[in-house]
């Protein structure tokens, strides 16, 4: 008597391989193991895809509690920037109806010789004010370094100019460098020396912009630059003075490369900050021009670029050549910064 063969799985089919079930149907897939095939891809479910929802959800309060600064600055800050573009194509007194001039207000600008002339004493008073305050700046920053005892006291008294009313400042160095009863010229006379038109004379008044700046902005930066000589590690000055590197030595070779990056930052926020000098040639002056409060001192020599599209859009009632005038010269700090940028800015070098 023949036994039959045992049914099963196996004898179902040609073959049960693996891969395959009854009947040849392929078998499901089944889990693997990442060492042999990879990890298994599972399906997104639909409340996993809500996750980055119910998260901002959970945070709403947060999000509220910030919401204010972003409402304000959307309404006083962006909101009139992006109007100004608007406005710079447009003749308008700011009470009638306004005009679509289209380019008409930046072909005037450029044959407008007082607006060459503010944006030449502007470059003018930065340069005077930029370079020396830089380079007293790290002057500053590297004595107070050097130094072991009243650190504290040096960076308040460092800092106290920038934290100043510039109003008050303008005030004082008007005061100070006064043609008829200044201090400085009090001090010449009494040396037996002539007297310095210092509030009439072309250059001297740039000069004393000039001074005013470089006043008030020389502590603040010489507190970063200090902050970026106490991150450089002190090694380094030992083996340099070990090898008989003098102080000038130290500082061209050592110190000014360690701080690159720093002197960059505080370049270009020297450029944008310098070139938008307003309320120290608008006090300096403003009391002394009969006619013009915001004309820029005799010969308009103190005249900025800023304080030219104040007298335009608020003496002049012209908002539309005002905003073009903002624009223009927004265009040209950028360049500025871009080319201080290029220069300060040491490429690195491929291997």
């Amino acid at each position: 008597m023949s036994s039959s063969p045992v049914a099963g799985p196996a004898a179902t089919g040609p073959s049960s391989g693996p891969d395959t079930g009854p009947a040849g149907r392929p078998a499901p897939d089944r889990p693997r193991g990442p060492g042999r095939h990879g990890r298994r891809v599972r399906p997104v479910s639909a409340g996993a895809r809500r996750g980055p929802r119910r998260k901002a959800a959970r945070y709403w309060p947060q999000y509220l509690a910030i919401s204010p600064y972003y409402l304000l600055f959307s309404v006083f800050m962006l909101f009139p920037v992006l109007y100004t573009v608007y406005l710079a194509f447009q003749k308008w007194d700011g009470i009638g109806d306004m005009q679509f001039v289209g380019f008409q207000q930046f072909r005037f600008l450029w044959d407008d010789p007082v607006f060459w002339l503010s944006v030449r004493n502007t470059l003018v008073i930065w340069v005077l004010s930029t370079v020396p305050m830089l380079l007293l700046a790290l002057v500053l920053a590297v004595l107070v370094n050097s130094t072991k005892r009243l650190t504290a006291f040096y960076r308040i008294a460092l800092f106290i100019p920038s934290i100043t009313s510039l109003v008050a400042i303008a005030i004082f160095f008007g005061a100070v460098f006064s043609n008829n009863f200044g201090l400085i010229n009090a001090i010449l006379k009494s040396v037996h020396l002539s007297a310095v038109p210092w509030m009439s004379n072309e250059w001297t008044i740039k000069l004393v912009i000039a001074a005013l700046m470089t006043w008030q902005w020389t502590g603040y930066n010489a507190i970063i630059y200090l902050a970026g000589l106490q991150a450089i590690p002190s090694e380094i000055y030992e083996a340099a003075k070990m090898d008989g590197a003098g102080p000038a030595r130290i500082l061209v070779s050592i110190t000014i490369p360690m701080l690159r990056p720093i002197i960059l930052f505080t370049v270009v926020i020297s450029t944008v900050t310098g070139l938008q000098s307003f309320t120290e040639p608008q006090v300096l002056f403003g009391s002394e021009a009969s006619t013009n409060p915001n004309s820029g001192g005799p010969g308009q020599a103190g005249l900025t670029t800023l304080l030219y599209f104040y007298h335009q859009a608020f003496d002049n009632n012209d908002f539309g050549y005002g905003a073009a005038i903002v624009w223009a010269f927004f265009l040209l700090i950028l360049l500025i910064v871009t080319i201080n940028w290029r220069l300060v800015q040491r490429k690195e070098r491929r291997p």
